[in-house]
């Protein structure tokens, strides 16, 4: 990006989401503060069939609150959730996309797999009944760009209009770049963040194989999410969506919207290492931090909390601590307030970088800070201060969130209280 050029402040106007823990953000938020787990006994797949028997599943969700019954029929489950989490958004945000230029509207909706539901149901109508009982919606209902683009339909936004696929990192990039439209003048706001309909046959299969979700705890779902616990053995799918409208500051200042906070810095980089697992050392990762706060043009000691990727497994969270370690130092790690609200909603893959970072909007608000629930055994290589099983208060001026993918991707934004001045 442009240093020398003069560029627009971007800060978050409304936050959206549907998650394991409830159907509204607000609702997600309140069991969130309360120690809420969303996991629970799977139903969306025979559990018989996988070692993995429990899951974030969103429960009693009506798509048709947001959708016609053509457009349900037409369109994946991650879809649906993304519709929603936008529309909520926006109506928290009040913005009024009739009252303004369409054209400068936009929306960066992305999913870090697409479609999974609709592959597995027209895979098996394909093997079972032939070609020709294949749905003619098949490949616009699975391609990972298509909530961004439903969205836009049903909203009206004929602005910048494309998705970040990028594993566990997709939310966090399409919130990113959606900052640089903002920031650069090419659009007023925008609807960013992520979605996943992700528990289904597919899915599991393809990531119990892996074997790296989490069996251990298979009798106690509320217990199988536990980042950063020294008995924490993978990660818990979850699915949903989480949306955020951002503004320019002076777009949200002349409709007199209220503002969470500043979305102040962005970065993304890649390990350029592995596949699937991070680097443990954690460099890249802390070099991505450094790189999202110098935009910001703050100082590593202007940092309050971090909301951590910390999906529950031995490698990522062990990654996490240490790159906080080296960017923070060992003791400047230590005076940090972080948590994973992982334990509490399993992962959303790539829905979980826009329903995490509305947390951090809604921290910097409120200054209640959610836990890491289910941090029952201490680490010794995880000894930081992860807002072990009850949230606690206190002022967050600045929070970050972070977000790793499988192929190396590190994505961070940089969050903070909004002044005018």
């Amino acid at each position: 990006m442009e240093t020398g050029a003069s560029l627009n402040r971007v800060v978050v106007t409304g936050l959206g989401a549907i998650t394991p823990l409830g159907l509204t953000f607000d609702k997600s938020w309140e069991a969130l503060l309360a120690g809420v787990c969303g996991i629970r006994r799977v139903t969306k797949v025979r559990e018989e069939l996988f070692p993995c028997k429990v899951a974030g599943e969103v429960i009693d969700f009506d798509a048709a609150a947001y959708l016609g019954a053509k457009e349900i029929r037409r369109n994946d489950s991650f879809t649906h959730f993304a519709v929603a989490a936008a529309k909520m958004a926006l109506e928290d945000a009040q913005l009024d996309i009739g009252r303004c230029n369409p054209y400068r509207i936009g929306v960066i909706i992305g999913s870090g797999i697409g479609g999974l539901q609709t592959i597995e149901t027209q895979a098996r109508i394909l093997f079972t009944e032939g070609p020709r009982r294949s749905s003619p919606f098949m490949i616009p209902a699975l391609i990972a760009d298509i909530a961004g683009g439903v969205t836009a339909i049903e909203v009206g936004a004929k602005g910048p209009n494309f998705a970040a696929v990028s594993a566990c990192c997709t939310g966090t990039h399409s919130i990113g770049e959606a900052y640089h439209f903002l920031r650069l003048g090419k659009a007023d706001a925008m609807l960013a963040g992520g979605a996943e309909g992700g528990v289904n046959v597919f899915s599991f299969s393809g990531f119990c194989a892996m074997k790296a979700m989490g069996t251990a705890f298979n009798g106690e779902p509320a217990r199988a999410s536990r980042p950063f616990d020294a008995r924490r053995d993978g990660f818990i799918m979850g699915e949903g969506a989480g949306v955020l409208v951002l503004e320019t500051m002076e777009h949200a200042l002349a409709r007199g919207a209220t503002i969470y906070c500043e979305l102040a810095g962005y970065s993304a980089n890649c390990d350029a290492y592995h596949i699937t697992a991070p680097k443990l050392e954690g460099e890249n990762l802390a070099t991505a931090i450094g790189q999202a706060l110098a935009e910001a043009g703050l100082a590593k000691e202007s940092v309050d909390y971090i909301n951590a990727h910390g999906t529950s497994t031995p490698y990522n969270d062990l990654c996490e601590t240490n790159a906080y370690k080296l960017f923070f130092g060992e003791e400047g790690a230590k005076k940090l307030t972080i948590s994973s609200t992982k334990g509490a909603t399993g992962h959303m893959l790539g829905a979980a970088g826009g329903f995490e970072s509305a947390i951090c909007a809604k921290v910097i608000q409120t200054g209640r800070i959610p836990p890491t629930i289910n941090y029952e055994y201490p680490d010794p290589a995880c000894d930081l201060n992860y807002t072990p099983n009850k949230a606690v208060s206190g002022k967050v001026r600045v929070a970050i969130n972070d977000n790793l993918g499988f192929g190396g991707h590190n994505a961070v934004l940089i969050f903070k209280e909004f002044a005018p001045q």
